[in-house]
């Protein structure tokens, strides 16, 4: 694992998307005074930035409201939109709280098939082992052998029990047997690998409705938490993923990847802002501790291409 602190690979992983908020946002700031003109620029490069439409709206209505004697420079827009982005993930940056009981607090994890679906839960399974939580893998994404694969041997690595079947096998007895076994275990956390096919959404929600129907017979409240695997890379085609599994899965929480070294790491908060659905944790390298919960003052800060120890709200 990378010695970095944690927050330093944060504003890392958003350099790419905060220089190109700066390139966007150059050249807009020749005029004394915020004419409509420019703050139509501006609010254009904050869109062309993949913050969204309604955050740029938000950062526009902020700059008209306050009067700038002497205009305002690119560092000072900046600064706006950095305490604009802090409220908006302020309220989504929740942790994954392990709090069932009974227990095993069972997770289902979707997303479609290069999100980095299954490298995540394996990050998940080192999270909470790092809280002293007892975790069981469910290889559910029985659609793939080389899905089954992969999760066994992260289950090798971090010395967690997995249960699995043959490719094309049934995902719901896994997930029967999965809780079965973890109840007699005393596991916390069992975490499903489901399959990822989108192009099929009927197949896909009749697999889920199997899956909870199984796992309401052994306990009615899981799955505890249905948690959507997101690439920040796709850009906005993140968004349309959350509207099809929101509607197919009742997803209750997101997960963001690979928003290091990614110039679309603005999703985030065009997802908070138009979802609100709780963010448990953002990746930003391929090591185990690199995914995390994460503050968003400093996500704002980095986002926003600030460099100072504050943001205010």
């Amino acid at each position: 694992m990378s010695e970095t602190p944690w927050h330093e690979r944060l504003i890392g992983g958003f350099r790419r998307t905060s220089d190109r908020l700066g390139d966007n946002l150059s050249g807009l700031f020749t005029k004394s005074t915020l004419d409509r003109e420019t703050l139509d620029e501006i609010e254009e490069a904050l869109i062309a930035s993949d913050l969204g439409p309604a955050t740029a709206a938000r950062v526009r209505e902020r700059l008209a409201d306050e009067r700038y004697e002497r205009g305002l420079d690119e560092a000072g827009v900046r600064e706006v939109v950095a305490q604009e982005v802090a409220k908006i993930l302020a309220p989504v940056a929740k942790p994954l709280e392990i709090d069932a009981f009974p227990r095993p607090q069972v997770v289902l994890v979707i997303g479609v098939n290069g999100s980095g679906k299954t490298t995540t839960i394996a990050k998940l399974a080192h999270l909470f082992q790092e809280q002293d939580y007892e975790v069981m893998l469910v290889a559910g994404d029985t659609f793939r052998a080389a899905a089954i694969g992969q999760l066994k041997i992260w289950a090798e690595r971090l010395n967690v029990p997995i249960i699995s079947g043959k490719e094309g096998g049934d995902a719901a007895s896994l997930v029967f047997e999965g809780v079965k076994q973890g109840t007699a275990r005393g596991t916390d956390v069992l975490i499903v690998d489901t399959a990822g096919r989108l192009q099929n959404k009927a197949g896909l929600m009749d697999e889920l409705a199997k899956i909870r129907r199984v796992l309401g017979r052994l306990n009615p409240a899981a799955p505890h938490d249905v948690v959507l695997v997101l690439d920040a890379t796709t850009g906005q085609n993140a968004l349309s993923q959350i509207e099809v599994f929101k509607e197919t899965a009742g997803v209750t929480g997101l997960v963001m990847t690979k928003l290091d070294g990614t110039a679309r790491g603005g999703v985030l908060v065009a997802a908070a802002e138009k979802y609100g659905l709780p963010i448990h944790a953002i990746g930003v390298g391929e090591g185990m501790g690199d995914l995390r919960p994460f503050d968003p003052l400093t996500a704002a800060r980095a986002i926003a291409g600030v460099e100072k120890d504050q943001v205010t709200e």
